[in-house]
């Protein structure tokens, strides 16, 4: 979060500098110099900043070290904060932006298969994600066919759903990761399964997971909660 964004979001709620720092219980002084960008947005204000404005979950903060090495139960917990049906009943206080938790899910070589076939959840219902800072961390991490098919799975939703608009905006990003496709043999989450299931995929994929290299049977006929609205 930037001192910028928070100027915007102070102008969208139509408060003065004077009314929004008593709100986020800084002072006026304070508040001016973040937002002219002469102090850095604190971890503490940002957080508070989230709730004052009200803003979405794709404003929250980053921090990929949130969790060195996630577990089934983060995944699905972070899942469900962020609304997502299928772990609805783990709902509790938001506090992942969706493209950090993405981030660290397509970077982890064994997620349940549940968590996996949540994934395309997340571009769908946030394609205000920060594309850039996701493209080029997944880069760094060789993971940018993972993260293409995902979002590529969600743009068929969209495309089922004659959502038209959120078909192109998804199909932008995939278009964008078309440049960097790797032509290394990957899987989607799922580096444990056998030579046996390997060879299977190989023959059985999908022709969208054939094209990203990726081992998975995981299509859009599998995602049963993805254009579902968040619980």
């Amino acid at each position: 979060m930037t001192g910028v964004e928070l100027k915007t979001a102070r102008s969208l709620s139509h408060w003065t500098q004077v009314e929004a720092a008593q709100r986020l219980g800084v002072t006026q002084a304070y508040l001016s110099m973040v937002e002219s960008g002469a102090r850095p947005v604190s971890s503490e204000l940002a957080v508070n900043a989230l709730k004052v404005y009200r803003l979405p979950a794709t404003a929250r903060p980053f921090d990929v070290s949130v969790a060195d090495q996630p577990t089934e139960e983060f995944f699905k917990t972070a899942l469900g904060e962020l609304g997502y049906p299928g772990f609805a009943y783990l709902k509790r206080r938001p506090s992942l932006n969706p493209a950090e938790l993405l981030l660290l899910a397509l970077d982890t070589d064994d997620l349940d298969a549940r968590v996996t076939e949540a994934l395309p959840w997340l571009p769908f219902h946030f394609p205000e994600l920060n594309w850039q800072w996701l493209t080029n961390e997944s880069k760094l991490r060789d993971r940018q066919n993972r993260l293409a098919f995902v979002t590529a799975l969600a743009c068929e939703v969209a495309q089922e759903n004659a959502d038209a608009a959120l078909a192109a905006t998804l199909q932008t990003c995939v278009a964008a990761m078309e440049r960097s496709r790797l032509a290394t043999e990957d899987t989607l989450c799922k580096e444990s399964m056998t030579k046996a299931e390997r060879c299977w995929l190989r023959a059985h994929r999908s022709p969208l997971a054939a094209h990203w290299n990726l081992l998975t049977d995981l299509k859009r006929e599998d995602l049963r909660h993805v254009s579902e609205t968040p619980a």
